[in-house]
C-alpha cells in the first residue's frame, strides 16, 4: 500500500522547503496530499512564488496518513500555528506514533501541538530561543530525529530532510536511491 503524506500549505511558507519535500516524496512513489488551509487553489510562498493546493484543509481532518511534514516560512508557519485542524493533525500524527516531520520555522507547529517539550530538536536559527523556551534541547544536525518527531534547519537542509522522510517510509536503499538519481552528493 502506498504512503502517504499530509503537506499543509499556508500563505507565507517557504518554496524551497514546500517544493523540495513535495517532489522527493513523489519521486519516491509517496503520495503526498498538498492541503491549503484557505482551500484547494493557488497559495503563495514567502518569495511570491505560487504553488497550487490540491486539497482543501478541511477535507483532512478524519484521515489518517502516515506522516505530516511542515515546511516553513513565518507567514506559513504562523498560520498552521494558529490553524487548529493543523495543530489537532500534528497531535494525533504524534498521538499514534506516526512520523512528524517541520523544517524551518515550523517546529514552532510542533510546540503549539505540546511536542516540543523534553524533546530534541532543531529549526531555524530565528526559533531557537522560543524552542528553547517550551523546554525542548537544541541537536546540532541539520536534520534531527527524537522518536517520532524529525526537524531541520531551512531551506538549506532541505533535501536532506525530505530525504529523511524517505528513509523513514520507505527504507534506506530507496533513499539512496532517489538520492543518486538527483546526482545529490
Amino acid at each position: 500500500m502506498k504512503k502517504t503524506v499530509l503537506v499543509p500549505l499556508a500563505e507565507g511558507f517557504e518554496e524551497m522547503e514546500a517544493v523540495i519535500l513535495i517532489d522527493v516524496l513523489r519521486r519516491a512513489g509517496i503520495e503526498v496530499i498538498v492541503a491549503g488551509l484557505e482551500g484547494a487553489g493557488p497559495v503563495l510562498g514567502s518569495r511570491g512564488i505560487t504553488v497550487v493546493a490540491e486539497a482543501d484543509m478541511d477535507e483532512m481532518t478524519d484521515r489518517a496518513f502516515d506522516a505530516v511534514a511542515l515546511p516553513g516560512g513565518l507567514g506559513g508557519t504562523i498560520a498552521m500555528r494558529d490553524d487548529p485542524r493543523v495543530v489537532a493533525a500534528v497531535r494525533a500524527s504524534a498521538a499514534a506514533g506516526r512520523l512528524t516531520a517541520a523544517i524551518c520555522a515550523a517546529p514552532l507547529v510542533l510546540k503549539k501541538a505540546g511536542l516540543a517539550e523534553g524533546r530534541t530538536l532543531t529549526g531555524h536559527p530565528s526559533v531557537h530561543e522560543e524552542m528553547r523556551a517550551a523546554g525542548a534541547t537544541l541537536g546540532g544536525d541539520r536534520v534531527v530525529r527524537d522518536g517520532e518527531l524529525l526537524t531541520s534547519l531551512g531551506p538549506g537542509s532541505a533535501f536532506e530532510f525530505a530525504l529523511a522522510l524517505v528513509t523513514d517510509l520507505e527504507g534506506e536503499a530507496r533513499a539512496a536511491e532517489i538520492s543518486t538519481a538527483m546526482c545529490m552528493p
